[in-house]
């Protein structure tokens, strides 16, 4: 540990075993958009050699185990569903509006059901909402009419959810690719030159009617940021589910270091700064609370992860001392479970934003994908959480603790906001007798980075609870604490 480590004096961790609220596993969810010459991400997954992805991609992805991708992002404003299926010689390559270069449509519906059942994952389809609004990818001069309406929208619905559609099966797949959750609009409320409240609303209304005659069993998500989500669920709130809004945060302190390589000049500053950035999403989602009080309906962010500048080269998110900090905005997350259904925080897989879950190196086969930081500790509370939130009634000051249950089974997620310094704590839980527990950490140097020449960094150990139940948890570590326990008197 960078500056050695000092032990601080056994306080307890306490948690009162009671289910407050369900937990929904989609709080784990990836975002998976064709990022063009931006970001090489869906193209630079895909084997175009051999019609697959890549084994290392997939490999890595079943690791991380997301149990959400969602396709979609400003793509899907000038997206056609209809050019990325079929046979693969007769696919047109588009321009790519947004991020620039040019999408060949290898990989289209079929193969974007197909990774998400690879790796166990549900897809969500983020569908072309007639461009947002927005007339410059509506109708491009070289692209030609890329806006799409409601009837699109159904056909593909129905092409992927109805079990006699011709033409899915005349593309190979007899059996439907069961699409379950469905988004209607992205980021529409962010362009002054795009849809207005209103005509969104509106417009909102007109998809979801039309998509739920293709299959009434479909969950909708609607846009609603920016002070939207009042009047969108007054006129289209009937035939939705969620609502979304997207997070791009930073430290939320002023002179951030979180750029360039200034953070590598004071490694203080930069773990403060890197703490501090979970407030953001803290308000952010209590600002969509405010706006959806007393409205039954859940939120999704589906889009959320740090926005530095130089994204795509900000190194300081391949370090650990990100891991820590992502971590702590995974528990505010958990924290706000009762509300929030689906959330993200990463643009899953690329070549080289930072922001990525996991990376891509090229060419291939020279490394292997590996997980940043951030898909480290996505991986470690996603594979240890249980179905109900429970409350922790006392905590270790430097702790930031969170709780969940599954039966018998008891789950914190426990970071250590300290630098420098462990915490050693006793876990109790109210009522009851833990009989065993396992401890599942990550701890390294804050200031270590991950690269392709060490894929295998940040992966967590594995150790038993001691009889005791006292546990030391190490400067910057995170850590997933599974319990089994019984009644007290037993």
């Amino acid at each position: 540990m960078a500056g050695g480590t000092r032990r601080s004096r056994t306080r307890v961790l306490v948690v009162n075993p009671t289910a407050r609220f369900d937990l929904s596993p989609y709080l784990y969810m990836q975002f998976m958009e064709p990022l063009g010459t931006t970001d090489g991400s869906v193209e630079a997954g895909w084997d175009f050699v051999h019609d697959r992805w890549r084994e290392d991609l997939v490999r890595v992805t079943r690791e991380l185990a997301p149990p959400l991708i969602r396709w979609g992002g400003c793509f899907t404003s000038y997206y056609r569903w209809r050019e990325g299926v079929g046979p693969r010689t007769r696919r047109k390559p588009i321009l790519n509006l947004c991020w620039g270069g040019v999408e060949t449509n290898q990989v289209g519906t079929h193969e974007f059901a197909d990774f998400c059942r690879q790796v166990g994952a549900e897809p969500l389809i983020g569908i072309n909402f007639e461009s947002d609004g927005r007339r410059g990818w509506a109708r491009h001069p070289k692209a030609g009419l890329r806006s799409a309406g409601p009837k699109e929208a159904a056909q593909w619905v129905d092409y992927c959810n109805n079990p006699s559609n011709a033409a899915r099966k005349k593309n190979g797949a007899r059996k439907p690719l069961s699409v379950r959750l469905w988004q209607v609009g992205n980021e529409t409320s962010y362009d002054p030159n795009g849809y207005d409240c209103e005509t969104a609303a509106r417009r909102t209304l007109a998809f979801a009617r039309a998509m739920r005659k293709a299959d009434p069993d479909i969950h909708l998500i609607g846009w609603g940021d920016s002070g939207w989500a009042g009047r969108m669920m007054e006129v289209a709130g009937e035939d939705l589910q969620c609502l979304a809004f997207h997070h791009h945060f930073d430290s939320g302190l002023p002179d951030s270091p979180l750029k360039g390589a200034e953070y590598r000049k004071d490694p203080e500053l930069t773990w403060r700064h890197l703490m501090n950035a979970c407030k953001s999403t803290e308000a952010a989602i209590q600002r969509m609370r405010q706006e959806t009080a007393g409205h039954d309906i859940a939120l999704a962010m589906t889009e959320s992860h740090f926005g530095l500048p130089g994204r795509n080269r900000c190194e300081v998110l391949s370090s650990w001392a990100a891991g820590v900090a992502n971590a702590r905005v995974l528990n505010v997350h958990a924290r706000n479970g009762d509300v929030l259904k689906i959330a993200t925080l990463a643009d899953f897989c690329g070549t080289r934003w930072m922001n990525n879950a996991i990376m891509i190196p090229t060419p291939k086969g020279r490394a292997q994908a590996y997980m940043m930081p951030v898909a480290r500790v996505m991986a470690l509370f996603r594979k240890h959480a249980g179905r109900k939130a429970i409350e922790v009634t006392a905590v270790p000051h430097g702790l930031d603790v969170t709780a969940s249950r599954r039966g018998r089974r008891l789950f914190l997620h426990v970071i250590n906001t300290n630098r420098t310094r462990s915490v050693r704590a006793k876990i109790e839980v109210e009522g009851m007798r833990i009989v065993s527990g396992r401890v599942f950490q990550i701890v390294d140097d804050p200031t270590r980075e991950i690269d392709g020449t060490a894929p295998d960094l940040f992966a967590p150990t594995e150790r038993a609870l001691p009889a005791g139940r006292n546990w030391t948890f190490p400067a910057a570590s995170v850590s997933a604490v599974e319990l089994r326990i019984e009644e007290a008197g037993r």
